[in-house]
């Protein structure tokens, strides 16, 4: 920044618009991102331009040091530029997701096995026969028909040896499947099933969304694990890598909790003041991702260790997220997958 920049802080002074910062520095298609710098509006009052790429995004709001801007259908990651009265900013990168599966119905998050391979619910409403319940996107994201036969399909999770759970909030059942699509009744009688997740030794934890956190033990016997608020949807559930269990579940509140579950089954609010929190996932940091709004803002949102929040990846009806091999991410909307090349290293399954 040269000397007359800095006696003149934001103000522009060679006629040239600037970015300092893009937030969040990912997004989905449809996202809002907020670009702050100096020079981004026109003299003229007229409204800049934002090029992600070869598309143009859509202004909500600008200012001189300020443009909130929709970020386009069929932009990828790359260079963001704004251009007022003939001017380009100098260029910004900014991470965003491509769809790689359409037509789909998660309600929570994806899931990986360990080639790399996706999946993902056609989860419908309830007592909804679907066609087809778990579709499964190979690496090249050709997406085929895995299961058929689940009612209401939710919670996907893999354990220790590779073998697919997949939960059931129709008649509260989660079925295990091996890797050809056979499938046989795991555990019963576990509510409205919905969220799934393992533990490091192997035990098996469901939500069922009335208020109750089960574990099954790999002998299949089943403890009352908590006892939480019900949700209006479904609970969602993460291990973090010290081994204790965290909670989502949306209620009627726009001021929802996610909850931390120690060993010994005690719970505690880690945090609240999110809207509507529904898939979670940890990354190798222990940094915790939630699919939610906070300030009224909807996209991932990220806290800390020590409960620092910030939007992470703006975008709209995101259900869930999985962290997938390469410092990227799977995003499941209400209706679609898509792929992240986010630079985050997620937690390794097993701890």
């Amino acid at each position: 920044m040269s000397f007359s920049e800095r006696i003149l802080g934001k103000k522009n002074v060679n006629g040239k618009p600037h970015i300092e910062s893009i937030v969040p520095a990912a997004a989905l298609p449809g996202g809002e991102v907020r670009i702050s710098g100096s020079g981004l509006k026109p003299p003229d009052l007229n409204r800049p331009r934002v090029q992600f790429g070869d598309a143009e995004g859509s202004i909500v709001i600008s200012s001189d040091d300020v443009v909130i801007v929709k970020v386009p259908e069929g932009a990828s990651s790359g260079s963001v530029v704004v251009s007022t009265n003939g001017h380009s900013s100098n260029p910004h990168e900014l991470k965003i997701a491509v769809p790689v599966a359409e037509s789909l119905h998660p309600v929570t998050n994806p899931a990986l096995d360990a080639q790399g391979n996706i999946y993902s619910t056609v989860s419908g409403t309830r007592g909804q026969k679907v066609a087809v319940s778990v579709y499964k996107i190979d690496t090249d994201y050709k997406m085929k028909p895995f299961l058929s036969d689940v009612m209401n399909a939710t919670g996907i999770a893999f354990d220790h040896q590779g073998e697919m759970y997949v939960s059931s909030r129709y008649d509260g059942t989660v079925y295990r499947v091996t890797p050809n699509g056979t499938m046989s009744q795991f555990a019963a009688g576990m509510g409205v099933a919905t969220g799934i997740a393992f533990d490091r030794t192997g035990n098996l934890y469901v939500g069922d969304r009335s208020g109750t956190i089960f574990k099954i033990a790999k002998s299949r016997e089943t403890f009352v694990f908590a006892t939480l608020e019900a949700s209006v949807s479904a609970y969602h559930l993460a291990f973090a890598p010290n081994g204790d269990l965290y909670v989502t579940g949306p209620t009627t509140s726009s001021y929802d909790a996610i909850y931390r579950i120690d060993p010994q089954g005690t719970v505690h609010e880690f945090f609240r003041g999110l809207g509507r929190p529904q898939g979670i996932a940890f990354d190798a940091q222990a940094n915790l991702y939630v699919a939610a709004s906070i300030a009224g803002k909807r996209g991932i949102v990220k806290i800390t260790p020590d409960k620092q929040v910030s939007l992470a990846v703006a975008g709209h009806g995101i259900v869930g997220l999985a962290f997938a091999p390469g410092k990227a991410a799977v995003v499941a909307t209400g209706n679609a997958v898509h792929y992240l090349a986010w630079g985050i290293e997620g937690m390794p399954l097993y701890g």
